[in-house]
């Protein structure tokens, strides 16, 4: 298997799996995490390893195509490995991180600050699957939705900064509020956001005590038929991109940080491609 100790055998790469360029991005992460975990005692089985790189193609591989963990192709590690590293992952807050870190390198990369300034708040209700526990599903009654609710905040680029995963039943501004605290603490220097009207008044009120001015941008009401947003169609788009990972479809995860993992593992792929110029195929192939 490409990446694994010598004397495995070679395969043939999925279209998911990193390339060396995408890989280079994300190796000093992985391999300072997996440093730390032997000065602290807990490493993971004898030698040799399972490789970091053949881990993470394998998690990508079902954010991607959507499969359960256990119909992951033989070629890859074990499953019940390949789940114990990414819930050792999302739980030590690793793929936050490296959003977080490859954010910077595209923001630098496309003539940006490495820091943003201003930021687009929006949320998408998804239905979820039988696998999901009812305690964390609810109704998005506007939508007529049973299931979770994923907010976000992205920068002007449509770059993750922030997400949210809850019950569906749970209104746009209490998700807000939380969002915004926390976008906040990580990036103090954000002054500006946009949203729709469900974040007026209390969110509103709220951004300015953190010293960001939200504007509401609203629909004009006599326009018919889609017609994009000034400002909110960046965040739209954002969910369009996510929507290429089929486990992004619905919500699949047990627990709502789960959930959240798999779409920064999403930004992920996203923005390690856009740091190297490679393209994100659809499934049309192109």
């Amino acid at each position: 298997m490409r990446g694994m100790p010598e004397g495995m055998t070679t395969r043939r790469p999925y279209s998911s799996d990193l390339s060396d360029a995408r890989w280079a991005l994300i190796e000093p992460t992985l391999t300072a995490w997996r440093q730390r975990e032997r000065r602290a005692g807990l490493s993971i089985g004898r030698p040799p390893r399972h490789d970091l790189r053949c881990i993470l193609d394998a998690i990508l591989y079902v954010d991607r195509t959507g499969i359960p963990w256990r119909y992951l192709p033989h070629e890859y590690p074990p499953h019940q490995t390949v789940y114990y590293y990414f819930a050792r992952w999302q739980k030590e807050g690793v793929f936050e991180q490296l959003s977080g870190l490859l954010l910077r390198l595209v923001r630098i990369a496309e003539g940006r600050g490495p820091e943003p300034t201003a930021c687009v708040i929006d949320a998408q209700s998804v239905k979820t699957a039988a696998t999901v526990p009812a305690a964390t599903q609810g109704t998005d009654a506007g939508k007529k939705i049973v299931g979770r609710k994923r907010s976000i905040i992205t920068d002007t680029l449509g770059l993750l900064l922030t997400v949210l995963v809850t019950a569906a039943s749970v209104q746009d501004g209490p998700a807000g509020l939380q969002l915004l605290t926390k976008t906040a603490a990580v990036h103090p220097s954000l002054r500006k956001a946009w949203a729709d009207s469900a974040y007026r008044t209390t969110v509103t009120e709220h951004a300015a005590t953190l010293g960001i001015d939200l504007e509401v941008v609203r629909r004009d009401p006599a326009t018919r038929g889609f017609t994009p947003l000034p400002r909110r169609w960046t965040v739209e788009r954002t969910f369009g991109w996510l929507m290429l990972h089929r486990r992004l479809a619905r919500d699949y995860e047990a627990l709502p940080a789960r959930s959240e993992a798999m779409i920064h593992l999403a930004m992920i792929d996203l923005m390690t491609r856009r740091c190297t110029g490679e393209s994100t195929p659809t499934w049309r192939g192109t």
